[in-house]
């Protein structure tokens, strides 16, 4: 049976019992339709050329609190608690040091709510929770106190390209700030956007921002009328379709638990246990797909996400996109996963943490994804692990790389074997995410003798570490410009060791996606 208790509205339970699905998740994706639905109604009803900003802040504010009551009941009120006190936070402290007390007061409360569900209420249950919503939050509260902290305190030569571009030079109103963090397109799955993209979509500004950012096109693209996302959402609502579809189909008949199973570890060979643990991992991606991209559909049925157009004319909205599954699953290096792999998260622990701290950049990242994700003890031993295959596949990367570039031939063959290497190291590295307590995730490692540990560490013991620059993101640079291709796969988010943080963990991950139902 699926019934299970819920502390939201329990009047979809006869749903619940008819579909076999936990009465918080089917809450989940109907509220996520709702939210669709009045997506479209909010573009075609309340465009920013038929009403003001404050009502459409109002409207927005007002319809994600409903969904959030509807969906976690009265634990919906720490998101309003959590906002408000930081917010709180802001105005009393003042810009010098608001980004830190913020930072710190936000990943304290959600860790606290974390704890609290986790070893009081449900271990082990990926239903739908409330510090899911919560991780979005602390997201957005963190990034606009840097932006902030950038706009008002920090000298203009002391900012990199992107801190200069996102830098906030006003503090928000409340309802301006509550609008940012609460709306109803992004409060239960995200994804994240900048304050300054939500502000200027909500204004009715982002089309002329998308077309003058266009460099030596501002004359053209000036005259065009505004694109409706009606074919980018459709396209996009085809893709949860077939992902919800392949994950209540095939997914369950592919546990990752298996891997474990006592039986299959004594008498399947080895090149099978291999399949089966890529195959395992792929079967677990799909609702991440479907999670993160209706959370995109939502937000561009309301007019949200727009990017400039590509170099044949065509609309881009991709601005706040959390993934590109083309690129995930034909990835040929780890850094190629990772840069397509929840890229939002990626792009937000660039921001807050990796071009901020002075030393060891790369760990302090980590630790602040396990962090932010919770605090099951899977999710640390994935970013341990995470750590060192990042390392290592930079290492190998820089150093064997171009000598596999040249004949076509010899590089065909350099993206199978990469690819082949790509995918066991990833699932490999993300088994304890998704087994979550340390006992099960040591037998699966045990079982394979730390063969991927031991060679990760070997390869950083024998070839040199090039050390990469931080700032210079050209993913991100390339989305705040919007002057790049969409699909530069090889595109490093942060010198790819930054990203690799959240975007590991999530594939659960995680959610990535969690999230909020999908819960990372």
């Amino acid at each position: 049976m699926a019934t299970t208790s819920t502390t939201g509205s329990t009047l979809l339970q006869p749903l619940s019992n008819a579909v076999q699905l936990p009465i918080d998740q089917v809450n989940f994706v109907v509220c996520q339709l709702f939210a669709l639905l009045a997506a479209i109604w909010f573009r075609t009803y309340l465009h920013s050329s038929k009403t003001s900003s404050c009502i459409r802040h109002v409207v927005a504010t007002l319809l994600g609190l409903y969904l959030a009551l509807f969906c976690f009941g009265w634990y919906a009120l720490h998101f309003l608690v959590q906002s408000g006190i930081s917010y709180c936070i802001m105005m009393v402290t003042g810009v010098e040091n608001m980004h830190t007390y913020c930072f710190v007061f936000a990943l304290g409360y959600l860790t606290v709510c974390q704890v609290t569900r986790v070893y009081i209420f449900d271990y082990g249950q990926y239903s739908a929770d409330f510090s899911g919503p919560m991780m979005i939050i602390t997201q957005k509260i963190t990034s606009l106190a840097c932006e902030i902290h950038d706009g008002m305190f920090r000298k203009n030569e002391e900012l990199t390209p992107s801190q200069r571009s996102l830098a906030v030079r006003r503090m928000p109103s409340l309802l301006e700030y509550l609008s940012y963090t609460c709306n109803f397109m992004g409060i239960l799955a995200g994804p994240l956007c900048s304050y300054k993209d939500y502000i200027t979509f909500i204004e009715g500004r982002s089309y002329h921002a998308a077309q003058s950012g266009e460099s030596g096109k501002e004359g053209i693209q000036g005259e065009r009328t505004e694109p409706s996302p009606n074919a980018a959402v459709v396209q996009k609502l085809l893709i949860c379709g077939l992902s919800l579809l392949f994950h209540l189909t095939i997914c369950r008949r592919l546990p990752v638990e298996y891997n474990i199973d006592v039986h299959f570890q004594a008498t399947a060979s080895w090149p099978t246990r291999v399949l089966y643990l890529y195959v395992s991992l792929l079967a677990a991606r799909p609702k991440y797909y479907f999670a993160w991209t209706l959370a995109d559909a939502i937000n561009n049925a309301a007019g949200f996400g727009f990017r400039g157009y590509d170099k044949n004319g065509a609309a881009r909205w991709d601005l706040i996109s959390n993934l590109r599954i083309q690129q995930i699953e034909m990835s040929t290096s780890f850094k190629m996963f990772l840069d397509n792999w929840n890229i939002q998260t990626a792009l937000w622990l660039k921001r807050v943490c990796y071009e901020r701290v002075s030393t060891s950049p790369t760990i302090q990242t980590f630790i602040l994804s396990a962090i932010w994700h919770g605090v099951y003890p899977g999710y640390y031993l994935t970013f341990l692990t995470g750590t060192v295959m990042t390392l290592a596949a930079r290492a190998v990367r820089n150093n064997f790389r171009h000598y596999f570039l040249q004949p076509p031939q010899l590089k065909l063959l350099y993206d199978i074997l990469t690819w082949i290497v790509t995918q066991i190291a990833i699932s490999y590295t993300v088994v304890p995410f998704v087994l979550l307590s340390v006992k099960p995730s040591f037998m699966f490692y045990s079982s394979w003798y730390y063969s991927l540990h031991s060679l990760g560490i070997l390869v950083l013991l024998l070839l040199p570490v090039k050390k990469t620059p931080r700032g210079k993101n050209t993913h991100e640079n390339a989305q705040l410009s919007r002057s790049k291709k969409l699909d530069e796969g090889e595109n490093s988010l942060g010198q790819n060791s930054f990203s690799t943080t959240n975007s590991v963990c999530s594939q659960s991950q995680e959610v990535a996606s969690r999230h909020s139902s999908l819960k990372h």
